[in-house]
């Protein structure tokens, strides 16, 4: 805890530390170990306050009090989920839709998505991925057609269609509303999901706590 808060402090000295939009930069330089990253960051969609950059942090401590579930794309961003401070259940999408990909012909991840949603998995929940571009289109299809997350977190990695899934993330936030934090560029991955998926706990626990209010939620 030490080491971890000592590392935080340095990262304060790069990175603004004045509004919630801030405290997930500084989890992305975290976590990255690299400064410049906080300027890759992007905060679309709007909450019930508005369409500020604070709107999906806002969005996602809010989930994580109410207890809302936290679906992943894949098995390592689960894992790097934090256990503590919430009571929010916490699943993956792989593993679901075997049938659909092996029909189809469509990755694995993309069928998992779809199955999931078509189940209601997905309805204001906080959703997750880390490393699969596919499972970003896929659920970027679903909230086209009606799907509505409580906040999506979508940091998949590579070469191959990976900003392009996230700009469609982005695209559909802004056209239907739905908090997201995604980021530009080919870095990412799972790590960086679940770290800032776990920042979003930490919000709510502040919030719990009394130490930071976000429209008159400080106490529950």
């Amino acid at each position: 805890m030490e080491i971890a808060e000592t590392s935080m402090d340095i990262v304060r000295q790069f990175v603004p530390d004045e509004t919630l939009a801030d405290r997930i930069r500084q989890k992305s330089v975290h976590s990255m170990g690299d400064i410049e990253f906080q300027h890759l960051i992007e905060f679309t969609g709007a909450d019930g306050v508005g369409a500020d950059e604070d709107a999906p942090v806002r969005a996602g401590a809010r989930a994580v009090l109410d207890e809302a579930p936290i679906v992943t794309d894949i098995t390592m961003v689960k894992a790097g989920v934090t256990g503590r401070g919430h009571d929010c259940e916490v699943s993956k999408a792989i593993g679901h839709g075997t049938e659909l990909a092996e029909k189809t012909g469509m990755t694995r991840t993309a069928a998992a998505m779809l199955e999931l949603d078509k189940d209601g998995r997905f309805e204001d929940a906080i959703v997750t991925i880390g490393n699969a571009p596919t499972a970003a289109f896929a659920l970027a299809d679903c909230i086209e057609n009606g799907t509505r997350p409580a906040v999506v977190l979508a940091h998949p990695v590579g070469f191959v269609k990976a900003e392009e899934s996230r700009e469609r993330i982005r695209e559909v936030s802004r056209e239907h509303d739905v908090p997201a934090i995604t980021h530009v560029g080919r870095r990412g991955g799972s790590g960086l999901a679940a770290a800032l998926t776990n920042e979003l706990i930490h919000v709510a626990s502040d919030v719990r706590d009394g130490a930071i209010d976000i429209d008159g939620i400080a106490s529950r």
